[in-house]
């Protein structure tokens, strides 16, 4: 059945949450967004941050969002709560829980403000990329469920095929979006954050054992940047610095329009190998 414009994109749908009182909200998980335990990564975080957004005390836009997978999520009903703990005159602290059956899974704290006009200057350099439309889709392999809402065209580091050979290093860049594409927001973002897949896969040439334990995101984009970026898709980038005793960092950079850096992300990802 062909979509129309009025058509409730899949996205909004997995991060819709029902209002039980203030703060505190039913959800559940979307089969589309599977991964291989338990939902992806990026959809909890992005529900995390809706959670905040939909509460009728937010002040302002987020300014960083702090997510950790305290135990897997199962597939089904969940509640979260969304508790702001401090409020200023130009930034709000907010600390978040997910839980099932009375126990917490996933935790968050979240800082949401007002940004004002001030100098500013981006001392990192944009990654040399062809125009996204040069560059060939090559989706992750179709076990992956979640993988299939995004237009993925990797410019360097794709996902390593059957043949593949460990690699010198972890960078992957790529040109993403949301598939169908669907206008930036900073929810949608918050889980385009968390759309690599480990960094230990390229480096070793094959998948392995696999999950995020913290993931930090910083929110570098003001509204009117992330209304501008519109459904274009995002030039984004991910490399680990070491890995070791069960253990890897993730740095991730999300460009937009021009040289607009959206977001930087930060994660600890938990590996065996």
């Amino acid at each position: 059945m062909p979509e129309t414009e009025n058509a409730v994109h899949v996205f909004d749908t997995a991060v819709e949450l029902t209002a039980i009182d203030a703060g505190r909200y039913i959800g559940n998980t979307h089969p589309a967004y599977a991964n291989m335990v338990g939902p992806f990564g990026g959809v909890t975080a992005a529900t995390m941050l809706q959670a905040v957004r939909l509460h009728p005390e937010v002040l302002g836009a987020p300014l960083s969002l702090t997510v950790n997978f305290a135990a897997a999520i199962a597939y089904g009903e969940f509640e979260v709560v969304a508790r702001p703990v401090r409020t200023n005159r130009s930034s709000q602290h907010w600390v978040i829980e997910l839980a099932q059956d009375g126990a917490v899974t996933t935790t968050a704290t979240a800082v949401f403000g007002n940004r004002k006009d001030t100098w500013g200057a981006t001392e990192l350099g944009k990654p040399s990329a062809p125009p996204a439309n040069e560059v060939v889709a090559s989706p992750f392999p179709d076990f992956v469920a979640w993988g299939r809402n995004y237009e993925m065209r990797f410019v360097e580091g794709p996902i390593p095929g059957a043949d593949a050979s460990p690699h010198p290093d972890s960078t992957s860049t790529l040109w993403v979006r949301d598939e169908p594409a669907r206008p930036l927001d900073f929810t949608s973002l918050t889980a385009l954050c968390d759309v690599f897949y480990p960094r230990a896969f390229l480096r070793r040439g094959h998948a392995l054992p696999a999950g995020t334990v913290t993931l930090t995101i910083y929110f570098h984009a003001d509204a009117a940047e992330i209304e501008a970026q519109s459904d274009q898709p995002i030039l984004a980038t991910a490399r680990s610095n070491r890995f070791g005793k069960n253990y890897f960092d993730q740095t991730a950079h999300l460009w937009g329009s021009g040289d607009t850096l959206l977001a930087t992300a930060h994660q600890l990802v938990y590996f065996k190998a």
